[in-house]
């Protein structure tokens, strides 16, 4: 069967036994989320910083867009002090089931909260927004269609007006043979996320790539088992493909959000003072416990702020 790249994904990960609603993601790729607790801790960090602007309201929302398996609104919940702790409403949004186990006090949705005060944040949720790929052809960018058993692909019908429009701004091809990752259903799920926010900030943290440095020929790719795989839309694989974080931005700011902040996770984490900074070699000597944990503490620091790897992933950050 022959269907557009964004009818495929669509039913490969979120149709009836698809991936993502069969599959934990633990079991195919490595997070920031499950690389380490420090992520959690970063991102609790933020909630108190949101917290103190919005001037410590009755209530405090977290909101976990694409939370998988909910590990790290479970680990902030942990994590925050008691006055922080009874004020917050988690929840996590996911269209999987909810796992077993899930504290009682994070609510699981398939939607998002009609409002929003406080953070919601989107780790490597855009990613897996399905989306239609475009080739350039003599005669202008065409949809490329997939074989959804096999990932045989074949071109198909010109663009749509509006997914012409955003190749022209967000995506021009200026060779045959170049491809586009058309990201207008994102721009459209991140808009939705600050149409909800009614006060407090919204993150997105994804795999990225700016309108001056596309790649060529796309980013489209497969996931199983830990391995990159062909992305073949039949449900056996996790299918993803990067981000155009600065057009959601300017979706964000249509929607409604007041600042922008563009930045790499790297940038975001060490200014929270992740440093993956070795503890002082004496301290082996006098406390060789804490001297470990220290050292395991910074291990996993380093690998969060690596600019070559999760320190390279886009954050885009908006308040409203």
């Amino acid at each position: 069967m022959w269907l557009t790249w964004r009818a495929a994904m669509e039913r490969a990960l979120y149709g009836d036994q698809g991936f993502y609603l069969r599959e934990r993601p633990s079991g195919h790729f490595r997070t920031s989320v499950s690389a380490s607790s420090a992520f959690a801790g970063a991102v609790l960090s933020l909630l108190a910083e949101v917290d103190a602007e919005l001037g410590e309201p009755g209530a405090l929302d977290l909101v976990d867009i694409g939370a998988g398996e909910g590990a790290l609104v479970t680990q902030v919940l942990e994590a925050a002090g008691p006055r922080l702790r009874d004020r917050l409403r988690v929840t996590a949004v996911d269209l999987s089931p909810r796992p077993e186990g899930l504290p009682e006090r994070i609510a699981w949705s398939s939607t998002l909260p009609g409002e929003i005060t406080g953070l919601a944040i989107a780790n490597e949720w855009l990613d897996n927004v399905p989306l239609d790929v475009a080739e350039q052809t003599l005669d202008g960018p065409r949809l490329v269609m997939v074989d959804v058993r096999t990932g045989e692909e074949r071109l198909g019908d010109r663009l749509p007006p509006a997914d012409r429009e955003w190749v022209a701004r967000w995506w021009p091809l200026c060779r045959v043979g170049y491809r586009a990752e058309i990201g207008r259903p994102r721009d459209e799920a991140w808009a939705s996320v600050l149409v909800s926010l009614t006060s407090g900030r919204a993150i997105a943290v994804d795999y990225a790539h700016p309108v001056d440095n596309r790649p060529l020929h796309g980013t489209l790719t497969g996931y199983r088992d830990g391995a990159v795989v062909v992305p073949v839309p039949d449900g056996s694989c996790d299918i993803t493909a990067h981000v155009a974080l600065d057009a959601c931005a300017e979706a964000g700011r249509r929607a409604g959000a007041i600042s922008t902040g563009l930045s790499t996770q790297r940038e975001v984490l060490r200014r929270l003072g992740l440093t993956g900074a070795r503890p002082p070699l004496d301290q082996a000597r006098s406390d060789p416990r804490g001297y470990l944990r220290a050292l395991a503490r910074a291990s996993e620091e380093a690998e969060l702020i690596d600019a070559s790897g999760l320190g390279g992933f886009g954050w885009l950050v908006q308040t409203k």
